[in-house]
């Protein structure tokens, strides 16, 4: 298989445009020849890892900053973030991204053409807006998904590219659960990274933070709860008015998101690491109890082993 390239990923994408065979890549054809790429996981890195995260609120600054205390001092990391941005218009130079000089007034950020490009990073996460449908429909996520994957590669072939799956809003009339469940499948899959993957001819592996979301979910409705756990919204934040927030994370869903990055990044096992973290202003995170953090680190660890698409060994 040719190494992958910008000009390769984009003269492949042009050909599909036009109706036309992908050429020397155009062997990813069936979602069973892509999911075969994840057969053997990928090597777990020995050393600290330099990370970059491209994306929006549901990145945002104290995930990062969490995955940063539990990885340790070496570990480096920037981002470019926006509100609700799309891989498109963090792409296209005249895109307006909204907050974005709110969310990127911190020291970690950098411009993402420049940090990408530099072939710098060890792992690029990205992952794409959320309603995914419009996403889909309105942002041509798997075209740019495609363009910054091979501008990665094209720096360093030897990058690590995963694509983050987030979530949708907690009142989605088709249900939360119900969402999770097919939209992995459906959307971040079969929409998103797939035909990206038939494009570059190279896997990108998946941080599944929806679906450990799902799992710990479950388990705690398994339980009855577990110390200030109850149920999904104890995940999510609220408004200054008390009202729920629907979508973003609160300090406990951080470290939820964080410990996934965490494990599939790392290929370590997240049970036992601490769970009382600071926030990316320095302030205290709300910290979950030992045994809900316990749950969560559990919960990470099979549901990231469990899924080839991660690159971590069973």
């Amino acid at each position: 298989m040719p190494p992958l390239t910008r000009g390769l990923a984009l003269a492949c994408l042009a050909a599909a445009g036009a109706g036309l065979a992908y050429g020397p890549v155009n062997r990813l054809v069936t979602r069973r020849q892509m999911q075969a790429l994840y057969t053997n996981p990928l090597t777990k890195p020995e050393a600290a890892m330099q990370v970059f995260h491209l994306g929006h609120s549901l990145v945002g600054r104290d995930m990062p900053a969490m995955l940063a205390q539990l990885c340790g001092p070496a570990h480096r990391y920037h981002s470019q973030l926006g509100w609700g941005t799309s891989l498109k218009q963090h792409w296209e130079p005249g895109a307006v991204i909204q907050g974005f000089a709110q969310e990127n007034a911190h020291p970690h950020f950098r411009d993402a053409h420049e940090a990408i490009g530099s072939g710098e990073y060890d792992a690029v996460v990205l992952t794409e807006m959320v309603e995914i449908r419009d996403a889909i429909r309105h942002h041509d996520s798997a075209e740019y998904l495609t363009r910054w994957a091979a501008l990665a590669q094209d720096a360093n072939p030897e990058t690590r590219i995963y694509l983050y799956e987030t979530w949708h809003h907690t009142n989605d009339a088709d249900g939360w659960m119900t969402r999770i469940e097919h939209d992995l499948p459906a959307y971040w899959q079969g929409a998103v990274k797939y035909p990206a993957m038939r494009a570059t001819g190279a896997p990108i592996h998946l941080i599944p933070a929806g679906q450990v979301m799902a799992a710990f979910v479950r388990a705690v409705e398994r339980a009855g709860g577990v110390e200030g756990i109850s149920s999904l919204h104890d995940l999510f934040a609220k408004a200054e008015d008390g009202m729920p927030d629907t979508i973003h994370f609160n300090d406990l869903g951080a470290y939820l998101v964080a410990l996934t990055h965490y494990a599939v990044i790392h290929h370590r096992d997240p049970r036992g690491l601490p769970f009382a973290l600071r926030r990316a202003d320095g302030t205290a995170a709300v910290a979950p109890s030992a045994a809900a953090s316990a749950l969560m680190q559990r919960t990470v660890w099979q549901v990231v082993t469990q899924m080839p698409e991660t690159g971590v060994a069973a």
